[in-house]
């Protein structure tokens, strides 16, 4: 069974950098992380079926399972990763993860 992170990045305060910055130096380095099967971002707005949202991005990491996902974490490059969040998310990020299931 598959499982998912979602990291969620609040509006930041400056979003053509933090596009910029996302896009040329923490995909890359997040695609470094063990175990990522799969990573899709949102493009465009984030919204609620009552107008805007909070969200800038919304990025999900899709991995073979909740343990992978610590495991990929407690590495060197999960760390890096999660070290380099704080570098561009101005706005603040939120991080769930789960065991996902096709209904």
């Amino acid at each position: 069974m598959a499982a998912q992170i979602i990291v969620a990045y609040k509006t930041p305060a400056d979003p053509k950098a933090f596009d910029k910055y996302y896009f040329d130096h923490h995909v890359p380095l997040a695609w470094k992380i063990p175990g990522v099967r799969k990573y899709q971002v949102s493009r465009g707005p984030v919204v609620t079926p009552a107008g805007p949202s909070a969200f800038h991005l919304i990025a999900t990491l899709t991995f073979d399972s909740i343990a992978d996902i610590q495991k990929a974490f407690g590495s060197p490059e999960g760390q890096a990763a999660v070290a380099d969040v704080q570098k561009f998310a101005t706005g603040g990020v939120e991080m769930n993860f789960f065991e996902a299931a096709e209904v």
